[in-house]
């Protein structure tokens, strides 16, 4: 199948996958986060407490992502999908109107279970599972939606407070999810059943050594332990990078709003990212990238540590952005290729929970370690060593795993 043709045939399950992944972006750290001065503010709390906070509800949500999580192998993908995103439209609704500081962490967990947690993961839930010879390609184009709203909402939205204050804007969040539905309602109505397949395997492709891999099965082996500090360091990083971003304009004395506008930097050298990530992947699997794609991670934080202009700033973000592109390939494909498709909800939902929990550390401790003076650039040398040392036990994988291919 040529190329074209592919991106026709498929459009309807490709585009599913772009809104989805663009949807999450209500629930990512990169758009709460533009929030947190005015909800600091309005509650009159400390970088600590918030992070704590913001730290409790992701927590809960990455708990909650291993209950729920499987439901992906149980349920039709628009079924589970709607009721996601009735979810999602609840707690940004809620966002919009909460007026008592405990009720926080509860609307968090909302936000993060529904958008970084479940929407996300059924996104590479059922890119994975729908496409096989094209995964990359197929997880890539998936991908797009979030690099979409990473270029465009926290723009949008700084401008929104602006205007109508952070309280409406989370309500033209909610608005905005429930847009997002009426199209995916009548894309994942019909179910992809991959020509390729036989008769016998359904939609189901096995992993290493040929076998399908249950969730136990995973959590016994080396391979998993071996890629997960990455995946997880890749989460907090990352996270904590976007979470303390008022921060850091403040620190370095620029405006939220040029700050912001270079957004769509990381958003091209995503792009490119994703791009070549699905080329290789496709090409040659996901082994080849594994030891590398957090490098780019390891760049952009030490430049922005040194930045005393913009031009840093944008220098960062296209590394930040680049690690990000491949990254979602990789992670998106690594689980499929290596553990296959047959329990892919069930074995994903550990490691996006994982990665959300992960996720939940990072302004839990960053806040804490600025509270008691540990300053922010210090804290990005020191995620910068640790990228590098991830990168060691992902060569390990990529190296000692490939006889499982034979």
């Amino acid at each position: 199948m040529s190329k074209s043709n592919f991106y026709i045939e498929n459009a309807r399950w490709l585009s599913a996958g772009a809104l989805m992944t663009f949807s999450t972006a209500f629930g990512q750290t990169f758009f709460i986060s533009i929030f947190a001065g005015e909800i600091r503010t309005y509650f009159d709390i400390s970088h600590s407490i918030w992070g704590m906070i913001y730290a409790i509800g992701t927590l809960a949500s990455a708990f909650t992502m291993i209950v729920f999580g499987g439901l992906a192998d149980k349920y039709e993908p628009r079924k589970i999908t709607m009721a996601i995103m009735l979810l999602f439209i609840f707690f940004a609704l809620l966002m919009s109107t909460v007026n008592f500081i405990w009720v926080l962490p509860f609307i968090i967990f909302g936000l993060r279970f529904c958008g970084q947690g479940m929407l996300f993961h059924l996104s590479m839930v059922f890119a994975g599972r729908w496409f096989s010879k094209n995964r990359g390609r197929t997880i890539g184009i998936a991908s797009l939606g979030l690099s979409l709203s990473e270029a465009t909402l926290p723009y949008l939205f700084v401008i929104s407070i602006g205007l109508y204050g952070w309280r409406a804007s989370w309500g033209l969040a909610a608005l905005s999810i429930g847009f997002l539905m009426v199209p995916l309602f009548f894309l994942l109505s019909k179910e992809r059943n991959p020509k390729f397949l036989d008769h016998d395997s359904g939609q189901r492709q096995s992993g290493m050594f040929a076998r399908h891999w249950t969730r136990s099965d995973v959590l016994r082996h080396w391979v998993f332990w071996a890629v997960l500090p990455a995946f997880l360091f890749q989460s907090i990083f990352g996270t904590t990078f976007f979470f303390q971003q008022v921060y850091l304009v403040e620190i370095k004395g620029w405006q939220l709003s040029q700050y912001v506008a270079l957004i769509p930097v990381y958003t091209a050298t995503s792009l490119v990212g994703l791009f070549f990530g699905s080329v290789f992947i496709d090409r040659y699997g996901t082994s080849i990238l594994l030891p590398i794609y957090m490098l780019p991670m390891t760049v952009g934080l030490i430049i922005v540590v040194f930045a005393k202009t913009l031009l840093g700033a944008a220098m960062c973000f296209a590394f930040m952005g680049l690690m990000q592109g491949l990254g979602n390939t990789v992670s998106g494909a690594f689980w499929p290729e290596y553990f296959g498709t047959k329990f892919l909800g069930s074995v994903r939902s550990v490691a996006t929970s994982l990665m959300v929990f992960a996720s939940a550390l990072g302004p839990l401790f960053s806040g804490y370690l600025l509270d008691i003076g540990f300053d922010l650039p210090d804290q990005y040398l020191g995620m910068a060593f640790l990228t590098i040392l991830s990168s060691v036990g992902l060569l390990v994988v990529s190296l000692g795993a490939r006889r499982a291919f034979r």
